[in-house]
Protein backbone atom coordinates (compact mmCIF):
# COMPACT_ATOMS: atom_id res chain seq x y z
CA UNK A 1 0.00 0.00 0.00
CA UNK A 2 1.50 3.42 -0.91
CA UNK A 3 2.35 5.92 1.92
CA UNK A 4 2.46 9.75 1.61
CA UNK A 5 5.83 10.66 1.90
CA UNK A 6 4.47 14.46 3.63
CA UNK A 7 1.29 15.25 5.08
CA UNK A 8 -0.26 18.74 3.53
CA UNK A 9 0.87 20.66 6.21
CA UNK A 10 4.91 19.40 5.48
CA UNK A 11 4.32 20.00 2.14
CA UNK A 12 3.03 23.64 2.88
CA UNK A 13 6.23 24.51 5.36
CA UNK A 14 8.60 22.85 3.26
CA UNK A 15 7.02 24.99 0.29
CA UNK A 16 7.53 27.86 2.74
CA UNK A 17 11.18 27.32 3.72
CA UNK A 18 12.29 26.86 0.27
CA UNK A 19 10.44 30.02 -1.04
CA UNK A 20 13.22 31.91 1.45
CA UNK A 21 15.51 33.81 -0.45
CA UNK A 22 19.79 34.84 1.07
CA UNK A 23 20.48 38.47 -0.12
CA UNK A 24 23.91 39.42 0.06
CA UNK A 25 25.64 42.91 1.57
CA UNK A 26 29.72 43.43 1.07
CA UNK A 27 31.19 45.13 3.75
CA UNK A 28 33.81 47.46 1.70
CA UNK A 29 36.25 50.43 2.23
CA UNK A 30 35.38 51.37 -1.37
CA UNK A 31 32.58 50.79 -3.38
CA UNK A 32 30.26 52.60 -6.31
CA UNK A 33 28.99 55.08 -3.41
CA UNK A 34 31.98 55.96 -1.94
CA UNK A 35 34.35 54.58 0.77
CA UNK A 36 33.34 52.84 3.62
CA UNK A 37 29.96 51.57 2.51
CA UNK A 38 27.75 48.50 2.43
CA UNK A 39 26.73 47.18 -1.17
CA UNK A 40 23.70 47.44 -1.55
CA UNK A 41 22.96 49.85 1.27
CA UNK A 42 19.40 49.03 1.27
CA UNK A 43 17.78 45.44 0.51
CA UNK A 44 13.94 44.82 -0.15
CA UNK A 45 13.19 41.22 0.96
CA UNK A 46 9.79 39.27 2.64
CA UNK A 47 9.89 38.42 6.36
CA UNK A 48 11.74 34.90 6.29
CA UNK A 49 14.76 35.67 4.14
CA UNK A 50 18.00 35.49 4.81
CA UNK A 51 20.27 38.97 4.64
CA UNK A 52 24.05 38.03 4.38
CA UNK A 53 26.54 40.46 5.57
CA UNK A 54 29.85 39.65 4.28
CA UNK A 55 32.95 40.96 5.35
CA UNK A 56 34.98 41.63 1.37
CA UNK A 57 37.15 44.32 3.03
CA UNK A 58 38.95 44.14 6.58
CA UNK A 59 37.91 46.13 10.10
CA UNK A 60 34.05 45.79 9.45
CA UNK A 61 31.31 44.55 11.88
CA UNK A 62 27.61 44.77 11.48
CA UNK A 63 25.69 46.00 14.35
CA UNK A 64 21.89 46.94 14.63
CA UNK A 65 20.68 50.67 15.53
CA UNK A 66 19.00 51.57 17.92
CA UNK A 67 15.02 52.30 17.13
CA UNK A 68 15.91 51.29 13.55
CA UNK A 69 14.53 47.38 14.39
CA UNK A 70 10.96 45.91 14.20
CA UNK A 71 8.92 45.31 17.32
CA UNK A 72 10.15 42.50 18.96
CA UNK A 73 13.76 41.81 17.20
CA UNK A 74 16.66 42.08 19.36
CA UNK A 75 19.63 43.89 18.83
CA UNK A 76 22.61 42.30 17.76
CA UNK A 77 26.48 43.22 16.83
CA UNK A 78 29.30 40.96 15.31
CA UNK A 79 32.80 40.93 15.80
CA UNK A 80 35.17 42.03 13.26
CA UNK A 81 35.96 40.99 9.97
CA UNK A 82 32.84 37.81 10.48
CA UNK A 83 30.45 37.09 8.19
CA UNK A 84 26.74 37.53 9.63
CA UNK A 85 23.65 35.94 8.60
CA UNK A 86 20.59 38.05 9.70
CA UNK A 87 17.07 36.31 9.37
CA UNK A 88 14.51 38.69 8.64
CA UNK A 89 11.34 37.22 10.41
CA UNK A 90 9.49 40.03 11.51
CA UNK A 91 8.20 42.62 8.96
CA UNK A 92 9.43 46.12 8.98
CA UNK A 93 12.83 47.83 8.98
CA UNK A 94 16.11 47.29 9.91
CA UNK A 95 18.83 50.02 10.31
CA UNK A 96 22.45 48.67 10.78
CA UNK A 97 26.02 50.01 10.65
CA UNK A 98 29.52 49.61 10.91
CA UNK A 99 30.35 50.38 14.51
CA UNK A 100 33.83 52.17 13.44
CA UNK A 101 32.66 53.49 10.31
CA UNK A 102 29.52 54.61 11.52
CA UNK A 103 30.03 58.59 11.84
CA UNK A 104 31.13 57.73 8.07
CA UNK A 105 27.89 56.85 6.96
CA UNK A 106 28.18 53.59 6.65
CA UNK A 107 24.94 52.13 7.30
CA UNK A 108 22.29 50.05 5.30
CA UNK A 109 18.85 49.63 5.20
CA UNK A 110 16.32 46.00 5.09
CA UNK A 111 12.97 46.19 4.41
CA UNK A 112 10.87 42.78 4.74
CA UNK A 113 7.75 43.07 3.53
CA UNK A 114 5.51 46.19 4.88
CA UNK A 115 7.71 49.33 6.46
CA UNK A 116 5.57 49.57 9.77
CA UNK A 117 7.96 50.99 11.21
CA UNK A 118 9.01 53.50 9.15
CA UNK A 119 8.04 56.74 10.96
CA UNK A 120 9.76 55.55 14.22
CA UNK A 121 12.85 54.31 11.97
CA UNK A 122 13.18 57.68 10.24
CA UNK A 123 13.13 59.55 13.67
CA UNK A 124 15.95 58.45 15.02
CA UNK A 125 18.78 61.01 15.39
CA UNK A 126 22.01 59.35 13.26
CA UNK A 127 25.73 60.65 13.90
CA UNK A 128 27.64 62.26 10.98
CA UNK A 129 27.54 61.25 7.49
CA UNK A 130 25.18 58.28 8.62
CA UNK A 131 22.17 61.51 8.17
CA UNK A 132 22.56 62.12 4.94
CA UNK A 133 23.07 58.90 3.59
CA UNK A 134 20.31 57.64 5.48
CA UNK A 135 18.01 60.05 3.75
CA UNK A 136 19.12 58.70 0.50
CA UNK A 137 18.34 54.91 1.35
CA UNK A 138 15.34 56.06 2.74
CA UNK A 139 13.99 57.18 -0.82
CA UNK A 140 13.74 53.75 -1.73
CA UNK A 141 11.52 52.43 1.08
CA UNK A 142 8.76 51.46 -1.05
Amino acid sequence: MFKPLMTAAALVLTAGAAAAETHEIEMLNRGEAGIMVFEPAYVKAEPGDVVRFVPTDPGHNVESIGGMLPDGVEAFKTKYNEAFELTVDEEGLYGVKCTPHYGMGMVALIQAGDAVNLDAARAVKQRGKAGARFDEIFANVE
